[in-house]
């Protein structure tokens, strides 16, 4: 999430008594979220660990690596704000407040149709992603973007480098975040480079994935909130799912207080004119509003001074110039990810599948000490790697998993696709700048092991005739229908020569030339084949086709060639091949 830095406005200091109140308000009203008669939350929003912006979370398991969020919450119902508050300030015009830019609201509606058609059962509302979007850069800083929705300049949050943040070293090479020592969160809805990696998506349609796109960054966010089957209409799943985003119950409350207000009615307005955020959770002090909308400009143009152990949230019930508590929390034991050492392989066999079949193996993988101790309750992240269209079961081309109390982690089933060659599975540790395990794996071609010929008329063609039957084929594999499979068709010399013969029958390619091979045949969905009509020159015998198939299944066919019979008997057919003769008067 973007670091918003800097200092409040002249006069916005007196606000800061109502600040808090809205706060604590807005915090006891956000939907699904309880309190007790002191104002604490009693149950339904509680994440796995209160991982604040600068916790030792690490950013495990976060799309963002809990940076730092705008903790600006929305204003109160009121016809008259009072006079004194100020563009910034956490009490504003609900009618400035309610308006998202144009292209900005249109990303998060396009994503919304997109996840309604790929997950339905997901039911994401396109306001929980303008919560999202207000408190992770306030709406792309206001809306300043392109017409295809690209920030003019990157969104990036700081370095999260442990100095008062997340402790994430550098995954990307810089290629995200222009950091290559630490990572850093990008674009509008904040994503870390490993989380993009795997989560990012091209919303609109431009062949690529970026992160400063609005309408690439909601499309991730939206599939990464609907992840594990979720049912965002579930209030319990709808927390797990803002929490997965970053795990801190002061990020929950506040968005949820958003994704309410945005539900009760928005407006769009011009690109660079939306109203601006000014408090974040990564700096207690009071901070400016940010740079005019009018022109483009970058975080790094009001850089921070984070606060040492955790900046603070200024979160739902807590005055945003509220200083740091001066005293030292107590040590903590590690967390189970911190003490991975390096992940083993835990005996993943061969990796290798036919074209649209399943797996017969899984990846899996074991976290340990540096003493060989097994881990437990560690995340890990598998990863489909190269050129290919293989997935994960349900489609995802990643998928993350608990390990369990052997330590170990077992990847979902793989799918391979129609495209075959090799690919990478590659499993890491989530929050943990650790050496990941690579696995080789490989798609086939589809095979068949057996070919048929359907029927049993014998093929027979008179010189410079036309074959009446066309050869028709059945191909199995291990008994069943092989679909789907490469053949190639062959008249071939003789029974111990494959080579091509150049004479007896042959094939009409599209020009209408003599053709004795043909290749790019394709069984059908149920393994059948029908090849197209064979004709014959001026040569008689015995001739054979040869059929084969990925896989090594083959077949051979005679066909012969032979003259028509001269006296025929009244009544007797006349050889296949040959026209019938015209019946004539007799004087």
């Amino acid at each position: 999430m973007a670091a918003h830095f800097g200092r409040l406005r002249k006069g916005a200091a007196s606000t800061a008594v109502a600040a808090a109140a809205v706060a604590a308000l807005s915090a006891s009203q956000a939907p699904g979220v309880a309190t007790d008669s002191l104002g604490r939350q009693a149950s339904g929003a509680q994440p796995s660990a209160d991982v604040s912006a600068g916790g030792q979370g690490g950013g495990d398991g976060a799309a963002t690596g809990n940076s730092p969020y705008y903790t600006d919450l929305p204003p109160l119902k009121s016809p008259n704000p009072s006079p004194s508050s100020t563009i910034g300030t956490p009490v504003s015009v609900g009618e400035a407040e309610a308006g998202i830019p144009a292209t900005v609201l249109d990303a998060y509606k396009r994503a919304e149709t997109s996840l309604r058609a790929s997950k339905p059962g997901c039911n994401l509302p396109w306001q929980l992603l303008a919560a999202i979007g207000k408190v992770e850069s306030g709406q792309a800083r206001g809306g300043r973007v392109d017409a295809n929705g690209t920030t003019y300049s990157p969104i990036l949050g700081p370095k999260l480098d442990g100095n008062g943040f997340a402790l994430i070293g550098d995954t990307d090479s810089g290629a995200y975040d222009g950091d290559s020592a630490y990572d850093r969160a990008v674009g509008p809805m904040q994503f870390i480079p490993s989380t993009w990696e795997w989560a990012g998506r091209d919303g609109n349609g431009d062949g690529k994935k970026d992160p400063n796109n609005v309408y690439d960054a909601a499309l991730a966010a939206g599939h990464y909130l609907c992840r594990a089957g979720r049912d965002l209409s579930v209030q319990a799943q709808m927390n797990a799912a803002i929490l997965s985003y970053n795990n801190s119950t002061a990020y929950l409350n506040t968005v949820l207080s958003w994704l309410e207000y945005y539900r009760k009615g928005t407006h769009e307005v011009p690109d660079g004119t939306g109203s601006l955020p000014s408090h974040s959770s990564g700096d207690n002090s009071t901070a400016d509003p940010g740079p005019s909308p009018s022109a483009p400009s970058t975080p790094e143009s009001k850089p921070s001074t984070p606060k040492p152990g955790g900046g603070g949230s200024t979160g739902p019930g807590t005055s945003p110039s509220a200083p740091a508590s001066p005293s030292t929390p107590p040590a903590t034991p590690p967390t189970p990810t911190e003490t991975v050492d390096h992940l083993e392989d835990a005996d993943t066999g061969k990796l290798t599948a036919t074209a649209g079949r399943t797996f017969d193996t899984k990846v899996a993988v074991r976290t340990e000490t540096k003493a060989g101790k097994a881990v437990a309750k560690v995340r890990v992240r598998f990863m489909i790697v190269g050129d290919t269209d293989a997935t994960f079961t349900g489609g995802e081309s990643a998928a993350t998993l608990v390990t369990d109390s052997k330590g170990t982690a077992t990847a979902p089933t793989l799918v391979a696709g129609e495209k075959t060659g090799g690919f990478t599975v590659r499993a890491t540790v989530v929050g943990r700048t650790l050496s990941g395990l690579d696995y080789a794996a490989t798609v086939t071609a589809r095979q068949a092991d057996t070919l048929t010929r359907t029927g049993d008329t014998e093929l027979t063609c008179v010189p410079g005739g036309e074959f009446a039957d066309q050869v028709q084929l059945k191909a199995t594999y291990k008994g069943a229908a092989a679909g789907k499979v490469a053949a190639t068709a062959t008249l071939v010399k003789s029974a111990d020569d494959a080579t091509e013969n150049d004479k007896g029958p042959y094939f009409k390619d599209a020009d209408g030339k003599t053709v004795r091979t043909l290749t790019d045949l394709t069984t059908d969905a149920d393994g059948a084949l029908k090849l197209p009509k064979l004709y014959a020159d001026d040569t008689t015998g015995t001739f054979l086709l040869r059929v084969t198939t990925t896989g090594g299944a083959t077949l051979t066919v005679e066909l012969k060639v032979a003259p028509a019979a001269t006296d025929t008997p009244s009544g007797t057919p006349a050889p296949s091949g040959t026209p019938a003769p015209s019946a004539t008067a007799t004087p």
